[in-house]
């Protein structure tokens, strides 16, 4: 006989498996799908309610593989200054164009697409961003208009070289904030540098896997990470950090 207790936990289960399909995010991409928007695997809506995409024209919309949005994301595939037109010359004029997003983009917040912009594979667009050009693939684009100002190997290359002293920076925070001492889980980005591929299991309090995603098995197969677990790591990080720091710095 079942107990009110069983059901409980029968639906908790039932719950959390049906999570990721019925996620706010997962739900926008159904409905972006369902008018006509052409919509990639993998692609992640991080606050859909802020989101806004011109479906005045869906056809003239695609995203593609696993791009990462972040909030208050516009795309616009049209524009009414036909409006103004109207009342000075009595006439009306189209304009539209199509946004296309290639694969692999994260965009961060605050960021609008204009009509008529491509953004190739493989490339970052910056906070506040107004696009109004094309962005060439393995690029990273910031600004209003957006411009490209990096490639995406030398942004990669920036990224390593200043992640060491940031992670070493954040650990300090930790004891000076909080009074005590890190611990493996307050790194959940940071990770890499104390834990090698073949040492994943002695980290279970780690997200590593869903923080990797798809680069999980070439992390397991290949990385080595530069100490030698986290005790290395934390003494280091907590010891005087202004030699690493100078040498992170750009």
């Amino acid at each position: 006989m079942k107990t009110r207790y069983d059901c409980g936990i029968v639906r908790r289960i039932k719950d959390f498996v049906a999570a990721p399909f019925h996620s706010p995010s997962t739900r926008l991409v159904a409905r972006l799908r369902r008018s006509g928007v052409k919509v990639g695997r993998g692609v992640v809506f991080r606050d859909p309610s802020s989101v806004t995409i011109d479906l005045t024209r869906p056809s003239l919309v695609e995203i593609g593989d696993r791009v990462d949005i972040n909030v208050n994301f516009t795309i616009m595939t049209h524009d009414f200054a036909s409006g103004v037109f109207l009342h000075k010359y009595g006439e009306l004029v189209n304009s539209s164009g199509a946004v296309r997003l290639g694969n692999n983009i994260y965009i961060g917040r605050d960021v609008t697409i204009l009509k008529g912009v491509t953004v190739g594979d493989n490339c970052v667009i910056g906070l506040g961003s107004v696009v109004m050009h094309d962005v060439p693939a393995d690029s990273v684009a910031a600004g209003c208009p957006a411009r490209v100002i990096s490639t995406l190997d030398d942004y990669f290359a920036k990224r390593k070289r200043r992640s060491e002293a940031e992670a070493f920076e954040y650990a300090r925070s930790i004891r000076e904030r909080f009074g005590r001492d890190p611990r493996p889980e307050d790194f959940w980005e940071e990770f890499p540098l104390f834990v090698s591929g073949d040492r994943i299991d002695e980290y279970p309090e780690l997200p590593i896997r869903r923080q990797l995603g798809g680069a999980y098995e070439v992390f397991c197969r290949s990385h080595r990470a530069p100490y030698d677990g986290f005790d290395e790591f934390l003494a280091r990080a907590l010891s005087d950090s202004g030699e690493a720091s100078a040498a992170c710095g750009e």
